[in-house]
């Protein structure tokens, strides 16, 4: 039977690129919204996206862009039924420092160092090497250091209760995370671009990511 994959977005067709992922590796995508019944569904995924407004975590807007209060309230009121369920979750840029704000943290607005991690006026990703923490999924999957995309200006600052750091980039910015207790792994840039179609050479393959979220959603 298939994993049925919850993604909480107002129109599923413009994040083809994760549904084609998951499709792929024999999951069902489905767009879901703020009303979403996690017993329905084996996991959720959190796209990447615009910035989440800074009121959410006690700040004044200084560096944001492309910010939108309805998806914000959708995306918190998913990944709220699914923590409250205790199941999978997975969460690929916006989603990470979403993730992050729910519990409790705060995100860098924009990063000193964001020529280096922001696509800028460029359609293409940025690339550079990370280090994953031992023991961690993203250190079995990938060993300790590998290349990733990259294409954001924001970043996690204080991070979230009960979250811990599994990647940095070399210049330190926090490229992945997951949760001490509850199923949940989130990672700063995009292993959906980074795998079958869109597989590139100078970077890991991201759907070994992809792959361990849907085993754990298969466990049930």
């Amino acid at each position: 039977m298939l994993c049925r994959i919850a993604i909480p977005v107002p129109d599923l067709t413009r994040y083809a690129n994760y549904a084609d992922v998951l499709l792929a590796l024999g999951a069902l995508p489905m767009g879901v919204g703020a009303d979403v019944d996690a017993a329905g569904f084996d996991g959720l995924l959190l796209p990447g996206g615009g910035d989440i407004a800074p009121s959410r975590y006690g700040q004044a807007d200084v560096g944001c862009v492309y910010v939108d209060p309805a998806l914000d309230e959708m995306q918190f009121a998913a990944l709220n039924a699914f923590v409250k369920a205790g199941k999978p979750v997975l969460g690929i840029c916006r989603g990470h420092q979403l993730i992050n704000v729910y519990f409790g943290g705060t995100l860098i607005q924009h990063l000193a160092q964001a020529a280096t991690h922001s696509r800028g006026d460029s359609s293409a990703d940025k690339v550079h090497a990370t280090t994953a923490a031992p023991g961690s999924a993203l250190y079995n999957l990938y060993s300790a250091v590998f290349c990733v995309n990259s294409s954001h200006h924001q970043g996690v600052d204080r991070l979230g209760e009960g979250l811990v750091v599994t990647q940095r980039s070399d210049d330190g910015v926090i490229e992945g995370m997951a949760h001490a207790h509850l199923p949940i792994l989130c990672v700063q840039w995009h292993p959906e671009r980074m795998c079958l179609a869109h597989a590139r050479q100078d970077t890991v393959d991201g759907s070994a990511v992809v792959k361990y979220f849907l085993e754990r959603c298969a466990r049930g």
